[in-house]
Protein backbone atom coordinates (compact mmCIF):
# COMPACT_ATOMS: atom_id res chain seq x y z
CA UNK A 1 0.00 0.00 0.00
CA UNK A 2 3.10 2.29 0.72
CA UNK A 3 4.41 1.52 -2.42
CA UNK A 4 1.07 2.42 -4.29
CA UNK A 5 0.60 5.50 -2.21
CA UNK A 6 4.33 7.01 -3.10
CA UNK A 7 3.59 6.20 -6.90
CA UNK A 8 0.46 7.97 -6.87
CA UNK A 9 2.15 10.91 -5.26
CA UNK A 10 4.58 10.94 -7.90
CA UNK A 11 1.88 10.62 -10.85
CA UNK A 12 -0.53 13.49 -9.43
CA UNK A 13 2.74 15.55 -8.93
CA UNK A 14 3.48 15.27 -12.50
CA UNK A 15 0.09 15.96 -13.56
CA UNK A 16 0.32 19.37 -11.50
CA UNK A 17 4.03 20.41 -13.10
CA UNK A 18 2.46 19.65 -16.51
CA UNK A 19 -0.68 21.79 -15.92
CA UNK A 20 1.31 24.62 -14.75
CA UNK A 21 3.53 24.79 -17.93
CA UNK A 22 0.26 24.38 -20.01
CA UNK A 23 -0.62 27.74 -17.94
CA UNK A 24 2.60 29.48 -18.37
CA UNK A 25 2.20 30.73 -21.41
CA UNK A 26 6.64 31.05 -21.91
CA UNK A 27 6.26 28.69 -24.51
CA UNK A 28 3.61 28.32 -26.92
CA UNK A 29 2.85 24.75 -28.38
CA UNK A 30 2.17 24.53 -32.05
CA UNK A 31 -1.42 23.63 -31.34
CA UNK A 32 -2.52 27.19 -30.59
CA UNK A 33 -6.11 27.70 -28.77
CA UNK A 34 -8.08 29.91 -30.56
CA UNK A 35 -9.76 30.67 -27.03
CA UNK A 36 -6.31 31.75 -25.55
CA UNK A 37 -5.87 35.53 -25.18
CA UNK A 38 -3.41 36.83 -27.77
CA UNK A 39 -2.15 39.20 -25.16
CA UNK A 40 -0.14 36.56 -23.26
CA UNK A 41 1.40 35.69 -26.57
CA UNK A 42 2.08 39.62 -27.15
CA UNK A 43 3.57 39.53 -24.00
CA UNK A 44 6.31 37.33 -24.87
CA UNK A 45 7.91 39.35 -27.69
CA UNK A 46 9.99 41.31 -25.67
CA UNK A 47 11.52 37.58 -24.10
CA UNK A 48 15.12 37.23 -23.86
CA UNK A 49 15.38 33.68 -25.93
CA UNK A 50 14.53 34.64 -29.91
CA UNK A 51 13.08 31.01 -30.02
CA UNK A 52 10.22 32.14 -27.30
CA UNK A 53 9.56 35.34 -29.61
CA UNK A 54 9.39 33.38 -32.86
CA UNK A 55 7.04 30.91 -31.52
CA UNK A 56 4.98 33.70 -29.88
CA UNK A 57 4.79 35.57 -33.32
CA UNK A 58 3.67 32.38 -34.82
CA UNK A 59 1.32 31.81 -32.70
CA UNK A 60 -0.19 35.21 -32.90
CA UNK A 61 -0.48 34.48 -36.76
CA UNK A 62 -2.28 31.62 -36.01
CA UNK A 63 -4.51 33.21 -34.09
CA UNK A 64 -4.96 36.12 -36.78
CA UNK A 65 -5.17 38.30 -33.60
CA UNK A 66 -5.50 41.72 -35.14
CA UNK A 67 -6.04 43.37 -31.88
CA UNK A 68 -2.19 43.16 -31.15
CA UNK A 69 -1.11 44.16 -34.35
CA UNK A 70 0.14 47.75 -33.18
CA UNK A 71 2.27 46.04 -30.25
CA UNK A 72 3.71 43.45 -33.15
CA UNK A 73 4.15 46.50 -35.59
CA UNK A 74 6.49 47.80 -32.74
CA UNK A 75 8.40 44.72 -31.73
CA UNK A 76 9.36 44.08 -35.27
CA UNK A 77 10.80 47.15 -36.04
CA UNK A 78 12.90 46.87 -32.80
CA UNK A 79 13.68 43.39 -33.55
CA UNK A 80 17.60 42.39 -34.66
CA UNK A 81 16.69 38.59 -35.00
CA UNK A 82 16.45 38.13 -38.35
CA UNK A 83 14.27 34.61 -37.32
CA UNK A 84 11.95 36.20 -35.25
CA UNK A 85 11.62 39.17 -37.91
CA UNK A 86 10.57 37.11 -40.22
CA UNK A 87 7.76 35.82 -37.95
CA UNK A 88 6.67 38.89 -36.84
CA UNK A 89 6.26 39.68 -40.59
CA UNK A 90 3.94 36.65 -41.12
CA UNK A 91 2.09 37.53 -38.35
CA UNK A 92 1.16 40.88 -39.41
CA UNK A 93 0.32 39.12 -43.24
CA UNK A 94 -1.71 37.09 -41.28
CA UNK A 95 -3.41 40.47 -39.02
CA UNK A 96 -4.07 42.00 -42.96
CA UNK A 97 -0.88 44.12 -43.52
CA UNK A 98 -0.76 42.09 -47.30
CA UNK A 99 2.80 43.94 -48.49
CA UNK A 100 4.48 41.82 -45.84
CA UNK A 101 4.64 39.31 -48.49
CA UNK A 102 6.60 41.02 -50.62
CA UNK A 103 9.42 40.98 -47.65
CA UNK A 104 8.73 36.94 -46.46
CA UNK A 105 8.98 35.87 -50.23
CA UNK A 106 12.14 37.97 -50.54
CA UNK A 107 13.62 35.61 -47.60
CA UNK A 108 13.33 33.03 -49.76
CA UNK A 109 16.83 33.88 -51.13
CA UNK A 110 18.42 33.54 -47.43
CA UNK A 111 18.78 31.36 -44.82
CA UNK A 112 16.18 31.48 -43.74
CA UNK A 113 14.15 29.77 -46.86
CA UNK A 114 12.51 26.62 -45.08
CA UNK A 115 11.27 29.26 -42.78
CA UNK A 116 9.69 31.42 -45.41
CA UNK A 117 8.17 27.94 -47.55
CA UNK A 118 7.16 27.34 -44.20
CA UNK A 119 4.90 30.30 -43.76
CA UNK A 120 3.80 30.43 -47.65
CA UNK A 121 2.33 26.87 -47.57
CA UNK A 122 -0.03 27.92 -45.02
CA UNK A 123 -1.40 30.74 -47.03
CA UNK A 124 -5.11 31.05 -48.32
CA UNK A 125 -4.95 30.81 -51.76
CA UNK A 126 -1.91 29.39 -54.30
CA UNK A 127 -3.17 33.15 -56.33
CA UNK A 128 -0.99 35.50 -53.82
CA UNK A 129 2.31 33.77 -55.47
CA UNK A 130 1.48 33.63 -59.02
CA UNK A 131 2.92 37.26 -59.46
CA UNK A 132 6.13 35.96 -58.14
CA UNK A 133 6.46 33.09 -60.96
CA UNK A 134 6.14 35.90 -63.30
CA UNK A 135 8.56 38.25 -62.52
CA UNK A 136 12.07 38.90 -64.39
CA UNK A 137 15.35 37.92 -62.57
CA UNK A 138 13.91 36.16 -59.78
CA UNK A 139 17.03 34.61 -57.89
CA UNK A 140 16.72 30.61 -58.02
CA UNK A 141 16.03 30.38 -54.57
CA UNK A 142 13.03 32.42 -54.55
CA UNK A 143 11.49 30.76 -57.49
CA UNK A 144 12.25 26.90 -55.61
CA UNK A 145 10.47 28.31 -52.84
CA UNK A 146 7.33 29.65 -54.53
CA UNK A 147 6.91 26.45 -56.56
CA UNK A 148 7.85 24.45 -53.48
CA UNK A 149 4.73 26.08 -51.39
CA UNK A 150 2.60 25.75 -54.73
CA UNK A 151 3.15 22.32 -54.55
CA UNK A 152 1.01 22.48 -51.08
CA UNK A 153 -1.42 25.19 -51.72
CA UNK A 154 -1.49 24.61 -55.35
CA UNK A 155 -4.60 23.56 -57.72
CA UNK A 156 -5.33 22.51 -61.46
CA UNK A 157 -5.03 26.25 -62.45
CA UNK A 158 -1.63 26.10 -61.04
CA UNK A 159 -0.19 23.08 -62.82
CA UNK A 160 -0.69 25.05 -66.03
CA UNK A 161 2.06 27.67 -64.50
CA UNK A 162 4.18 24.65 -63.06
CA UNK A 163 4.50 22.38 -66.58
CA UNK A 164 6.77 25.17 -68.37
CA UNK A 165 9.45 25.37 -65.30
CA UNK A 166 9.73 21.71 -65.82
CA UNK A 167 12.13 22.61 -68.58
CA UNK A 168 14.25 25.09 -66.57
CA UNK A 169 17.77 25.54 -66.43
CA UNK A 170 17.88 27.35 -63.51
CA UNK A 171 19.40 25.14 -60.38
CA UNK A 172 16.74 23.76 -58.49
CA UNK A 173 13.55 24.75 -59.80
CA UNK A 174 12.85 22.30 -62.76
CA UNK A 175 13.12 19.33 -59.88
CA UNK A 176 10.63 21.74 -57.53
CA UNK A 177 8.49 21.98 -60.27
CA UNK A 178 8.56 18.23 -61.22
CA UNK A 179 7.81 17.60 -56.99
CA UNK A 180 4.83 20.35 -57.00
CA UNK A 181 3.49 18.77 -60.03
CA UNK A 182 3.29 15.67 -58.54
CA UNK A 183 1.83 16.75 -54.89
CA UNK A 184 -0.80 18.80 -56.64
CA UNK A 185 -1.92 15.96 -59.10
CA UNK A 186 -2.11 13.39 -56.43
CA UNK A 187 -3.94 15.80 -54.31
CA UNK A 188 -6.64 16.36 -57.19
CA UNK A 189 -7.13 12.61 -58.04
CA UNK A 190 -7.63 11.95 -54.01
CA UNK A 191 -10.41 14.17 -54.14
CA UNK A 192 -11.60 13.14 -57.33
CA UNK A 193 -11.32 9.22 -55.84
CA UNK A 194 -13.60 10.73 -52.61
CA UNK A 195 -16.59 12.52 -54.59
CA UNK A 196 -19.77 10.29 -54.28
CA UNK A 197 -20.16 8.04 -57.62
CA UNK A 198 -23.52 8.86 -59.27
CA UNK A 199 -26.08 5.83 -58.60
CA UNK A 200 -27.01 3.39 -61.94
CA UNK A 201 -30.18 3.81 -63.74
CA UNK A 202 -31.79 0.36 -63.75
CA UNK A 203 -35.33 -0.52 -65.67
CA UNK A 204 -35.94 3.35 -64.43
CA UNK A 205 -34.74 2.37 -61.30
CA UNK A 206 -31.86 4.30 -59.42
CA UNK A 207 -29.25 1.36 -58.65
CA UNK A 208 -26.43 2.28 -56.11
CA UNK A 209 -22.90 1.78 -57.84
CA UNK A 210 -20.83 -1.40 -56.44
Amino acid sequence: MRTLSLASGILLLGVVSLTAMGQSGTQPLDGVDARKDSAEFAGQLGHVDPLVRQRSAEALARLAASDQRKVVEGYQLQEKNKEVRLALDWALYRMGKSETLFRIVRELNSSRHDQAVGYLKQLDSPDLLYPFLKENDTPAKVTAGVVEALGQIGDKETLALLDPLRDSFTAGVATAAEVAIEQIEARIGQAETNLPSRPRTVGGTEKPSP
